[in-house]
């Protein structure tokens, strides 16, 4: 049975994220908007990412696992999303193009559902086990492409796209045993009884994760 332990993530710092962290067999970082706990999520997925540990980022979690990686992987320590700072030198998380020109309430946000089309031999590919999905949304910023090529240089993937618009859907980090970041919101489509695929996943991942620590103790 999955035990979940919230974390406010305005309390995590790289003070003392190996204290609040250590114990935990996978890391959900969640959606939300603003500023608000921003550097503590980014202690907790760099705490994730180096350790091995089963991470899973939704939305904001998923822009925040690209920001960790762009500042600690791909050399970009000055990337930062535009809804914190809207003047960014490195905006690696923005509003597209034509979204910067819309000035009705609400226009800006991407809102239901969306096609998705994923790379074969991806983790994604493998949770899903076909090329085209379909995931709900409800945000604004997205991953800014003009970015990808120095992520994936460093060793993070795109491995889902709109197949309309190009833009990032999915990210994950090669050499690990589970990191998966999702732009939409699966959680949207999840039930008791039809969970979302990427949950159950995750959830073998972090059982994996905890009979590796088990057996570790032992020997």
């Amino acid at each position: 049975k999955v035990k979940v332990h919230p974390i406010h993530s305005e309390f995590i710092n790289d003070a003392n994220v190996a204290e609040k962290l250590s114990g935990m067999c996978g890391v959900l970082v969640a959606p939300g908007f603003g500023e608000r706990g921003l550097e503590g999520k980014i202690s907790a997925i760099k705490y994730a990412r180096e350790n091995n540990i089963p991470f899973f980022g939704i939305c904001l979690g998923m822009q925040m696992a690209v920001v960790e990686f762009a500042r600690h992987m791909a050399g970009l320590p000055e990337a930062v999303s535009a809804e914190v700072e809207a003047n960014a030198k490195i905006p690696i998380i923005d509003l597209m193009s034509d979204q910067k020109t819309t000035t009705i309430k609400g226009g800006t946000m991407r809102l239901g559902a969306y096609s998705c089309e994923l790379r074969e031999g991806s983790l994604a590919y493998s949770i899903y086990g076909k090329k085209l999905i379909s995931e709900r949304h409800r945000h604004r910023y997205e991953l800014n492409n003009d970015y990808v090529a120095v992520l994936e240089a460093a060793g993070m993937s795109v491995t889902g796209r709109n197949p309309d618009t190009s833009l990032a859907e999915i990210v994950e980090v090669k050499n690990h045993p589970f990191f998966i970041g999702v732009q939409f919101h699966p959680e949207y489509k999840s039930t008791p009884e039809n969970p979302q695929p990427i949950f159950t996943a995750f959830v073998k991942a972090a059982i994996k994760r905890q009979e590796e620590n088990k057996n570790k103790k032992e020997e």
